[in-house]
């Protein structure tokens, strides 16, 4: 079992697959009979609808999870004595994050929506005074009913339980719900923005009431917004220096600086016309190897021109890498890693932004840390930056695969547990990328069938299981916080990394995966076929072919990113930042 750092209790329905980390995906699931019983330690599933759109909307709902984890501070003494001795409450599952046009009350802003699966032993009247408590330290002030609020918590669920507190004559109207309790929530069949995110987590759950699944149900609907998006949140580091913090029970949650959007996808295409932004990420390699441009950028005055060209030329994100990944690149400490990457974060962070708009726009630019360690993430974080990038997907870089020596999977559960725990505290999105090891070995797909599609098959598995671990469990990362990263150029043939370009829209789309749901489904992406090696092979072949040195491959990186927008996107990671801005503003306005 896999206990986060600094955690000493564990939902008994996840667990971490040590010998099998890229068979099944299926222990990762939670536990459906807990959403239909209370079991033996008197621990049931609750599901659980957030909303908020007045404020910091995203900094809200964080607050608002980490309250719910902490009951023995939130409620009476009088509740505390009604609960069990060893009170408990842990969020063990997360949805997608939406902004959604407001229903019922139209004239007021936007809301972010989403759903959580809180594991507990709270009884359900004591659960809905505890929302209402989060409510009130959260913010929410009295207004009209469907109006705005910082933050709306609703029970939606409690296990397979039928509750109505309204006496029988009361129950033939939805107008007398004010203090009351009635779960199933009873307008549930008519709100996308709570039927789509409980699709997410829970599509097979049966309403206990209607005797429909949540994906009939959500299918049901007789119309569905297409204003709505997904969106993903990033946090301001380093947090202000006037920053103050009110709530000593739960880690602090950082103020947000910026969010990205993305479209709903379908299978394979965004269900709705729909206006994009592909972002571009410049890389900025602080390393004397990289394969493409090492000792280039391994300066603080270098690293710091060509972050003000990239934001000049239009990136979005700087992603700042002190180890190279490429196959037999030097060790490096977590001391050097770190000392290459964090004075150039500190860097960006204390530009004097009064000095042009150029440094205005770099003191606030989004850093991504390409990192596997999660030293080095939590002291980049602590520094100014705002994301991870992990090419081994929390399971740490381990040349061997599948692991089967003790001691490596040892050093990947601990890995696991450390990037867990880091991402949770700074509330952080993390970048997930599918490797095996060695990036220029396995590159063997056979064991998922013949014919076209097997390496989109081994990403949606091998990749799955890793996202699974992540997202689900005390202690997980929030479902909205995960970008998924198909590999291009690791360990991966030509044609496996032509497949995954190719047809990226099919990595998240959802559809059934050896005969269960793509464990990938709904994820953005991020495409990252700038200047690799499969490039140089394909340039190579043929009468007129010819060798290229990686920063020759311009062109050739260009075909990849019109592929990617094309096929949906979020984010392109390239290195010659002002040439694909170009290429991806004509294809957003192709594509869209």
């Amino acid at each position: 079992m896999l206990i986060p750092p600094g955690d000493g209790k564990q939902s008994p329905v996840i667990s971490f697959p040590t010998r099998s980390l890229f068979k099944d995906t299926s222990q990762h699931r939670l536990n459906m009979s807990a959403l239909h019983n209370i079991n033996d330690t008197g621990m049931t599933v609750a599901a659980l609808a957030l909303g908020s759109n007045v404020g910091d909307r995203f900094h809200n709902i964080e607050l608002a999870l980490r309250l719910l984890e902490v009951p023995r501070a939130n409620l009476s003494s009088e509740d505390l004595q009604q609960c069990n001795a060893d009170v408990y409450a842990a969020v063990v599952d997360t949805s997608f994050l939406y902004e959604t046009s407001p229903m019922y009350v139209t004239d007021q802003p936007s809301f972010t929506n989403c759903a959580c699966l809180l594991e507990t032993n709270i009884p359900p009247l004591i659960l809905l005074r505890l929302l209402k408590r989060i409510e009130t330290t959260v913010g929410r002030v009295p207004s009209i009913r469907n109006g705005p609020r910082a933050i709306d918590l609703d029970i939606v669920f409690y296990g397979a339980q039928v509750i109505d507190t309204r006496s029988p004559s009361e129950r033939n109207s939805l107008e007398n719900l004010t203090g009351q309790l009635v779960v199933p929530h009873p307008r549930i069949s008519e709100r996308e923005f709570v039927l789509r995110p409980l699709n997410d987590m829970i599509p097979d759950f049966v309403h206990p009431v209607l005797k429909e699944s949540i994906s009939n149900l959500f299918d049901a609907l007789p119309e569905k917004d297409p204003s709505l998006r997904r969106v993903i949140p990033f946090p301001r580091y380093p947090l202000p220096t006037d920053y103050a913090w009110a709530y000593p029970d739960v880690p602090v949650v950082p103020p947000t600086l910026t969010y990205w959007s993305y479209p709903i996808t379908g299978n394979e295409a965004p269900l709705y016309p729909t206006q994009r932004k592909t972002h571009l990420m410049s890389t900025l390699n602080a390393t004397p190897d990289s394969f493409s441009d090492g000792a280039i950028h391994n300066t603080l005055e270098t690293a710091m021109s060509f972050a003000r060209e990239s934001i000049d030329a239009g990136a979005s994100i700087i992603d700042i890498g002190g180890y190279s990944t490429r196959p037999g690149a030097a060790f490096v400490s977590r001391e050097e890693e770190t000392n290459r990457i964090v004075p150039i974060v500190k860097a960006i962070r204390d530009v004097d932004a009064s000095s042009s708009d150029l440094d205005g726009q770099l003191k606030e630019v989004l850093i991504s840390i390409d990192t596997f360690r999660w030293e080095v993430a939590r002291a980049s974080i602590l520094a100014g930056a705002n994301c991870i990038n992990d090419v081994y997907a929390f399971t740490g870089r381990e040349d061997a695969w599948p692991l089967v020596d003790a001691d490596a999977i040892q050093r990947s559960e601990e890995c696991m547990a450390g990037m867990k725990s880091v991402a949770r505290e700074f509330a952080v999105p993390v970048i997930l990328m599918h490797s095996r090891g060695d990036a220029g070995k396995n590159k063997d797909y056979g064991k998922y069938g013949p014919g076209p599609g097997v390496v989109i098959r081994g990403v949606q598995i091998e990749l799955g299981v890793k996202v699974e671990c992540i997202i689900k469990g005390r202690g997980s990362v929030r479902r909205w916080m995960v970008i998924v990263d198909s590999g291009i150029g690791f360990s991966k043939t030509v044609e496996g990394n032509l497949e995954v370009l190719r047809d990226g829209a099919s990595i998240v789309a959802d559809v059934q995966v050896d005969g269960k749901r793509n464990p990938l489904r709904g994820y953005s992406q991020l495409v990252g076929a700038s200047r690799k090696s499969f490039l140089g092979t394909i340039l190579a072949q043929g009468e007129r072919g010819r060798k290229t040195l990686p920063k020759e491959r311009i062109w050739a990186t260009a075909a990849g990113v019109v592929c990617a927008v094309q096929q949906g996107a979020l984010v392109v990671r390239v290195h010659d930042t002002r040439e694909m801005a170009d290429v991806v503003t004509v294809a957003d306005q192709l594509w869209q």
